[in-house]
């Protein structure tokens, strides 16, 4: 799996209802650049795994409109790249979105979590693009199945070519997807409607580190206010 070349397919993927933040541009928040920025973010972002020998991936179910959407990365909203540059040398991330940062919530949760994982994963979603509500850019669904179909491949190249050993799933959709790639699955609550509590005794569990203490949330919070 090279970089460049997975990023270019995956920019020549165009469906209805869905938004390819690396060949679509948002008419509300993007900036005359946004999908080559966010191109450039994943190749970097995918170089520099592979320069770390990343092994572990931490799989979401697909991009949200306050996070991947914006970014082109998964599991990350725009106030936690910078984090993700220190995670992993080499990597050059830019904001592909005019006006103030934007956070989520779960990339918040995500990240309080990671701060305790000695090794970081990549983080990857089963869907890798932003499914919205007909006519409602800026809001979440789930993905179709035939949907899923054009980026089977995709997924399975990335899996092997980053010599991938493990998936932590967050959540039960990534869970049924990831066991098709002969690989340890592992599986934690998602965080969102309700999961919070869950999903951090999950990983507190999975890395073998004290459960999170609940004030992390409470300086997460303060991003949303």
């Amino acid at each position: 799996m090279k970089p460049d070349s997975f990023v270019k397919s995956l920019a020549t993927i165009a469906l209805d209802n869905v938004f390819n933040p690396y060949r679509d541009i948002c008419p509300i928040h993007d900036r005359a650049d946004a999908a080559a920025t966010r191109r450039r973010n994943l190749r970097s972002y995918l170089a520099a795994a592979l320069d770390c020998g990343v092994d572990t991936i931490w799989m979401g179910r697909d991009l949200g409109y306050r996070g991947g959407r914006r970014t082109g990365l998964a599991l990350t909203d725009e106030y936690h790249l910078p984090e993700l540059e220190r995670l992993f040398p080499g990597a050059r991330l830019a904001r592909a979105t005019c006006g103030t940062p934007v956070a989520e919530r779960t990339a918040a949760e995500i990240w309080g979590a990671l701060g305790r994982v000695k090794h970081p994963p990549v983080f990857w979603n089963v869907f890798p693009f932003h499914p919205h509500e007909p006519g409602i850019a800026l809001s979440n669904r789930r993905f179709s199945r035939a949907e899923l179909s054009e980026v089977d491949d995709l997924n399975a190249s990335l899996i092997e070519g980053l010599g991938i050993k493990r998936i932590v799933s967050i959540g039960q959709d990534a869970a049924a997807y990831a066991s098709r790639f002969g690989v340890n699955v592992a599986v934690v609550r998602h965080p969102s409607y309700g999961g919070v509590t869950d999903f951090r005794r999950g990983i507190a569990e999975l890395y073998g580190f004290q459960h999170l203490l609940h004030g992390a949330s409470a300086r997460q919070d303060s991003l949303f206010i």
